[in-house]
């Protein structure tokens, strides 16, 4: 596997492929065309002619509608060491109908992400689709495009370039005043998501697929005309695909930087272990994927990419509550994040970082409402040791400048002294600093393993570590021992144990170095003569100093917590065990989001540190603490005092310059009972009597369809023909005499579902599956049902969204519509259709709450879930939330309202939680609504999931919210269903989430609702 890199540098002049101007290392160095301020090559990428190791981490600002909380989500991404942020933007968010683009109205306007990512230091990657994947309903394509009419899609048809054009022409305008060419921070932009279809057969072969290429060319050219002038990137599904690289390709829509995504099969990408070996063969935890080779061969003058690599997996419908956090968990993230690193990786970005939720009809059918991704934030915002193990690596690869330029020396067990432990050797040309990458040979194999190393030094080949004790990997384990690493003005000889960060404060170098609680480590700084622990604890690592030839060696036997070591030389080590280093941060004092290493101070404490400022003497410290915490900083000698959130800390001075303090923990928040819920009911339709001719309804009478699927019978009932999109829709099919029965096939997505009644009667449901997207039901009808003249049939119908890729035209609604005799043989046709679905269907009436956010319920459509809407009149079905119920098969609406005051100087996070009674019936659905919003879909029958995370914003800290609960019973047993509210975490932040102004996104009932009755 371990080709040397040039190798293929002379096999490339020899095609004389090498025609840019070679840099230093004798590889050609890149760029656009169009700006030299981003450049690239076989290495890294270059920004403003520096050197970028890009550790970057989606998030999807459209999953989380309070632009107030964006900031928490982007100061997190940075505190984490992450030196870029990566968006998909969502033409569906942005364009509910074919004549609307809006980017300014509430959660709509992008700018502040480009701000935040300014102010805070952080590049960007823009991913604008225009169709982007992601797990969203049509792979976030806008639903009035899946009727057919505007082709098949994802291609050069005419018709859907004249749909794609306003929103990316917008898309594209905005982004280009925030590209680093004009001072701010936007470096790369995507071309389209994982379409690899340069070739139309196999890539070898190199046969051009003409409409793909003439595609690709179209965005090209309007984001080129639309004043993108930073370098294009495209992202590769695969490795089979082999499409869009220059190195590879010599025919049109070429970008310039091919990256690759992957997800290893740790979960094939979804947390239904059951799925993983029809999708991406046999389930093998902790299997590494060789990535080097691919490299080489596809696009060897470009740097190793990863636009998306794994950083947990979605759930589906079925998918074990709370996700596969265990699987995607810390050891997941230290090893598949270090094996990147060993194959050369320079650039990657998490999916997800921050995954948030997928609310309203955001969902694909192959997601449940949670997007939580197991992603190293949480949907609630929260972090944990998911968070800080990925903080480990990345402080690290912010810090470790020579990783930017490695060539893989080799590889194999003959690194170490034993056959279960293998070595990649990564080395920098240019410094020859040295970056060992140690992994069990066999990936999915978790001992614990005692070894030594052997590494070439500048000080000749050494086996480490020489003073006794071992380098350990315990479990699914991986280390980056480094050799020849430079910090400050010192060089470090070599480290058994691995660097975490360091900084230069006050002229002296500052290191940080972490291992486990228990094990050994040893580490030699050239030039040093002595040294001594400094620090004054109890239970502090046992430490021994050993002078060789020009070289200190330190060995330690690492305790709990932190130790600080002070070298003869000025040098300054702090010694951190796991616990310690999730603890440790590295907050920067300057925009730069490469950050100097003399512009940041170190802190070791708080349960997060936002952001850092120096002012005159006081270090203003920003960010949470969950319970009372002991503050240590490490800062520059001017410094005397410590702000936390803008309240001054009592600090005593360590004898090794280090400042202490006492952060008080935060207040308690109890939450208020939800009582006095009020109930009506929400599905008059069902009745003969109700009457359809209103403007909520549609007639259904397309006798003709341009979706590619026709149906069996007619009309046409695809539900995306009559402008309506999302969720429920109600079908009211009409005819004449004295049918028996019906048969109705429906398709809606996995774990969809439908009832039917007859003239008032319920007659019988499809409760839905987590693998089936069409089903099929014969109903019979109850003698003496139908009348000889005009009967009513309801068909109530609830998808889960659209499929994605090719998918996504696949129909939601009826594909065939059968009256019965009673033998079963077709009777006559029904007379005609009526549908109903969002109020006001594609002219959106909620413009702040957006296209996703409403479906077909009587409640929705007539505001039952809106604040402000007078329910005095409706009885009061319950003083608690211990079981709201009814029997019966039908729809009803469950609403209360509740006043909150969360105290300033918190940040609070809630979770609804919705269960079902022992012994109740599970075959219903039910939506939350909290002010309006539908923040979750709760199926008990089919998923697991209980917990519904809703952010403020959407909930009011300082005032009335109004909850709500639709609850569709599928049998005649009807429904029981508990609804609870607790709080996730508290802290003391410097994001005050009481006092963001969040007030216009919760916009009220008005009396034009009633129109859609």
């Amino acid at each position: 596997m371990a080709r040397i890199a040039h190798l293929c540098l002379l096999l490339l002049s020899s095609l004389g492929l090498l025609t840019a101007a070679q840099n230093e290392t004798g590889w050609p160095l890149h760029d656009d065309g169009l700006t030299t301020d981003v450049q690239w090559d076989h290495y890294s990428f270059k920004v403003h002619d520096q050197r970028i190791f890009v550790f970057s981490g989606e998030f999807h600002y459209w999953r989380i509608p309070v632009p107030g909380l964006w900031r928490d989500i982007l100061e997190k991404i940075k505190a984490a060491g992450f030196t870029a942020v990566t968006f998909y933007s969502s033409w569906a968010w942005h364009s509910p109908n074919n004549h609307t683009v809006d980017f300014s109205t509430g959660a709509r306007d992008i700018t502040p992400i480009f701000d935040l990512a300014k102010e805070l230091g952080m590049y960007v990657i823009v991913r604008p689709g225009p169709y982007i994947n992601a797990e969203a309903s049509a792979g976030g394509f806008p639903l009035w495009l899946t009727t057919g009419d505007y082709g098949t899609l994802r291609n050069n048809d005419s018709r859907y370039t004249a749909a794609w054009k306003p929103y990316f022409e917008k898309m594209t305008q905005i982004t280009s005043g925030y590209q680093v060419t004009n001072g701010q921070n936007a470096f790369l932009y995507q071309i389209e998501n994982e379409y690899g279809d340069q070739w139309l057969t196999d890539p070898s072969a190199r046969v051009p697929n003409e409409t793909a290429i003439h595609y690709m060319e179209l965005l090209e050219e309007s984001a080129r005309k639309n004043g993108i002038v930073v370098p294009f990137t495209a992202n590769e599904a695969n490795m089979n695909a082999e499409s869009w690289g220059r190195d590879w390709s010599n025919v049109g829509g070429n970008v310039d930087v091919v990256g690759l995504d992957s997800y290893p099969s740790i979960q094939c990408w979804t947390c239904d272990v059951s799925q993983c070996d029809s999708t991406n063969g046999a389930y093998v935890a902790y299997q590494v994927v060789e990535y080097y080779d691919y490299f080489l061969d596809f696009s060897p003058t470009v740097p190793s990419f990863m636009p998306e690599f794994q950083g947990g997996a979605y759930n589906p419908w079925g998918g074990p509550e709370g996700g596969c956090s265990d699987d995607t968990g810390p050891d997941f993230v230290n090893l598949f994040y270090r094996w990147n690193i060993a194959q050369r990786v320079t650039a990657m970005s998490l999916y997800m970082l921050y995954g948030g939720t997928s609310w309203g009809a955001l969902a694909a059918p192959v997601t449940g409402t949670s997007y939580d991704y197991s992603a190293p934030i949480s949907e609630d915002r929260s972090i944990g040791s998911k968070f800080y193990e990925t903080k480990l690596l990345s402080l690290f690869t912010r810090s470790a400048k020579d990783l930017t330029v490695t060539d893989l020396v080799g590889n194999g067990t003959q690194y170490t002294n034993t056959s279960t432990i293998s070595a990649y050797e990564l080395r920098n040309p240019e410094t020859n600093a040295g970056f060992y990458v140690t992994l069990h040979a066999d990936s999915t194999v978790g001992t614990n393993v005692p070894f030594k190393l052997r590494v070439n030094t500048s000080a000749g080949a050494l086996t480490v570590p020489r003073s006794g004790g071992a380098i350990r990997l315990n479990g699914y384990q991986s280390k980056v021992i480094v050799t020849d690493f430079t910090f400050g003005s010192e060089t470090l000889l070599y480290s058994t144990a691995e660097v975490l960060t360091y900084a230069v404060i006050d002229d002296q170098p500052t290191l940080a170095l972490w291992v486990p609680t228990g094990e050994s480590g040893e580490f030699a700084v050239k030039g040093a003569k002595s040294g001594s622990v400094v620090s004054k604890c109890q239970g502090c690592s046992d430490v021994e100093f050993y002078h060789e030839s020009d070289n200190l060696v330190v060995a330690f036997t690492q305790s709990a917590g932190m130790t600080v070591v002070q070298l003869n030389d000025n040098t300054r080590v702090i010694l951190l065990d796991r616990t310690a280093a999730y603890e440790f941060w590295a907050p920067a004092l300057t925009e730069d989001p490469l950050v100097p290493e003399d512009e940041s101070v170190l802190i070791q404490g708080p349960y997060l540190v936002r952001s850092a400022s120096v002012e005159k003497s006081t270090l203003e410290l920003k960010g949470d603490s969950v319970n009372e915490t002991a503050l240590e900083v490490f800062a520059p000698k001017t410094v005397n005092s410590v702000t936390w959130n803008g309240k001054q800390l009592k600090t005593s001075k360590t004898s090794y310059g280090s400042l202490k303090a006492t952060i008080a923990a935060p207040s308690s928040i109890e939450l208020p009972a939800l009582t006095s819920w009020k109930s009506n009911d929400s599905l008059p339709e069902r009745l003969p009597t109700y009457d359809d001719s209103g403007p909520a309804w549609v007639d259904a009478n397309h006798m003709t369809t341009a979706n590619p699927s026709p149906p069996a019978t007619l009309p046409v009932l695809y539900a995306d023909e009559y402008g309506f999109h999302n969720g429920v829709r109600l079908w009211r099919g009409y005819f004449n005499g004295t049918a028996s029965g019906v048969f109705l096939n429906v398709q809606g997505g996995t774990a969809f579902g439908f009832s039917a009644y007859l003239n008032g009667q319920f007659i019988g449901s499809y409760l839905g599956n987590a693998s089936i997207e069409q089903a099929n039901e014969t109903f019979t009808f109850p003698a003496n049902a139908t009348y000889t003249t005009k009967n009513t049939l309801l068909v109530i119908h609830d998808d889960t969204g659209h499929d994605e890729t090719t998918g996504a035209l696949n129909p939601r609604g009826i594909l065939a519509a059968q009256l019965l005799t009673a033998d079963n043989t077709p009777a006559q046709n029904f007379t005609h259709w009526r549908v109903a679905g969002t109020a006001g269907g594609e002219s959106n009436l909620d413009p702040i709450r957006g296209a996703w956010n409403e479906d077909g319920l009587y409640a929705e459509r007539v505001g039952w879930h809106l604040p402000g809407f007078d329910d005095s009149a409706w009885p009061t079905t319950s003083s608690s939330s211990s079981a709201l119920s009814f029997s019966g098969a039908s729809v009803k609406f469950f609403r209360t309202t509740v006043d909150l005051d969360i105290p300033r100087g918190l940040d609070v996070s809630i979770s609804f939680v919705l269960g079902t009674p022992n012994n109740a019936p599970v075959a219903y659905r039910a939506q939350l609504f909290v002010n309006g919003y539908q923040y979750g879909r709760f199926n008990p029958y089919i998923g697991n999931q209980v917990a519904f995370p809703v952010p403020v914003g959407v909930l009011d800290f300082t005032g009335e919210n109004t909850i709500g609960v639709a609850v569709w019973a599928q049998t005649e047993d009807g429904a029981a269903i508990t609804v609870d509210w607790r709080v996730n975490y508290v802290a003391d932040s410097s994001l005050d989430v009481s006092g963001l102004d969040t007030a216009d996104l919760r916009p009220g009932w008005s009396a034009d609702r009633l129109q859609f009755a």
